[in-house]
């Protein structure tokens, strides 16, 4: 079954709600406790759902028979642990058993995800299109587009490539990524989002073209230079990934002689604050 799924996440309104979508199924399992959380706004979902699962077993509900649990990361420390779901069918049944003025606008919702990703099955050019509109409608260039597109491509390449070399864990690709940006950038990613003042935020959504292009510039050199010389665990690929990062640091370097201008910017494409910096202005 472990090949079948895939883990995603989709927000409602700001909340995140975990999801696995089933290939053969072609069905969304949700999260119960997080979709518990959205409607409710309940201070411990959790709480809310072992209370409501115990009536509903009480009551002889057969929505508790189409509990089926799987593995979902944990936000508090994510490692991955069995989790409730149900199905699209069940979670519109398990909103009837709970009171919410949320519940029609999440109907809506799910109608809607459910949709799109039946027919991105069956169309995948209509999640790049979708993803096209998105950045459109954020206010990015169809030229800025068509390189962060090229980016998403070349570093598929390259994770590709470490997984050959015997590097297989998100914590790795992470540390190998730092090891380009700060060759390049002198800043490590979470250094780098902290000097564009953003958190969660995609890193790369918040470049500049320079930016984005001397990441890539990056990115694709380590990916060849580990293709051809087959570096083999992490201490070689950190090796490497520096040297990667170096031919960037070198563009970089050309690039601000040529324009008189500095490649790195503290810019980003947010359009909102976060409250604790608007605070910080106000009380200024």
């Amino acid at each position: 079954m472990k090949n079948k799924l895939e883990t995603i996440s989709n927000l409602f309104e700001g909340k995140e709600i975990r999801s696995i979508w089933d290939k053969d199924k072609e069905e969304y399992y949700f999260s119960v406790v997080d979709v518990v959380g959205a409607l409710t706004n309940a201070p411990i979902p959790r709480n809310y759902w072992s209370d409501l699962k115990r009536r509903l077993i009480s009551e002889g509900s057969e929505l508790h028979e189409k509990i089926v649990q799987l593995k979902m990361k944990s936000k508090k420390d994510g490692k991955n642990y069995l989790t409730d779901t149900l199905d699209m069918e069940g979670i519109f049944r398990l909103i009837e058993s709970v009171p919410s003025p949320k519940a029609e606008p999440f109907k809506l919702w799910l109608a809607k995800l459910g949709k799109e990703k039946v027919d991105e099955v069956f169309d995948p050019s209509k999640g790049i299109d979708q993803m096209i509109d998105f950045y459109l409608k954020k206010g990015y260039t169809l030229e800025w587009i068509e390189a962060r597109i090229k980016t998403i491509i070349d570093r598929k390449k390259l994770t590709h490539v470490w997984k050959e070399n015997g590097i297989n864990s998100e914590v790795e690709y992470g540390i190998l990524t730092n090891a380009i940006y700060k060759e390049w950038s002198g800043m490590t990613a979470s250094e780098y989002k902290a000097y564009k003042n953003i958190r969660k935020e995609n890193l790369r959504d918040n470049m500049t073209d320079i930016e984005l292009a001397l990441t890539n510039l990056g990115e694709i050199t380590t990916r060849d230079i580990a293709k051809n010389e087959k570096p083999i665990g992490l201490k070689e690929n950190i090796k490497v990934s520096k040297r990667g990062g170096s031919v960037a640091n070198d563009a970089k370097k050309s690039y601000e002689n040529a324009t008189k201008q500095k490649a790195i910017s503290s810019s980003n494409n947010l359009d909102y604050k976060y409250v604790d910096d608007i605070n910080k202005i106000e009380n200024r």
